[in-house]
C-alpha cells in the first residue's frame, strides 16, 4: 500500500470526511509531507471505493456546492490495521538494526572493513 493511500484510510479511520477535509487531514497526519491535489484524492477515493475500502456517505449542499462525505468500511479498517501492523514491524526491525549499527560503530567497527580494520 502506498503512503498516500494509507494516509487517506487513516484520515477516515475516526469518522467520515468530505474531500477537502481528507486533504487537510492527510496533510496534518503527515506533518505536511504529503499534500494531495483534489484530482489525485478523488481518483484514489474512487479506486478505494471500487476495492470496498471506503464508501460514499451523505451529501450536503454548502454555499451552492455539493459536499460528498466518505467513510471507511470494515474491510478498509481491516486493511488499515494490517498495514499499520506491517509498518510497525518494519520500523521495529529497522530500529533494531540501527541499534546494532550504533553499538558496532561505538565498539570500533568500521562499516567497510569490520572489527578493528580487519576485512569483513
Amino acid at each position: 500500500m502506498r503512503e498516500p493511500t494509507f494516509l487517506v484510510l487513516a484520515a477516515l479511520a475516526d469518522g467520515p470526511r468530505h474531500g477537502y477535509g481528507v486533504i487537510r487531514e492527510v496533510e496534518t497526519i503527515s506533518n505536511g509531507r504529503v499534500r494531495l491535489r483534489a484530482g489525485t484524492l478523488y481518483s484514489a477515493l474512487d479506486r478505494l471505493a471500487a476495492d470496498g475500502l471506503v464508501r460514499r456517505g451523505r451529501e450536503e449542499a454548502v454555499a451552492g456546492r455539493l459536499r460528498r462525505y466518505y467513510e471507511l468500511t470494515d474491510h478498509g479498517a481491516a486493511a488499515l490495521e494490517d498495514q499499520t501492523a506491517r509498518l510497525r514491524a518494519n520500523a521495529a526491525e529497522a530500529d533494531r538494526r540501527l541499534r546494532v549499527r550504533r553499538a558496532g560503530l561505538s565498539g570500533g567497527l568500521d562499516s567497510a572493513t569490520g572489527p578493528a580494520g580487519a576485512l569483513a
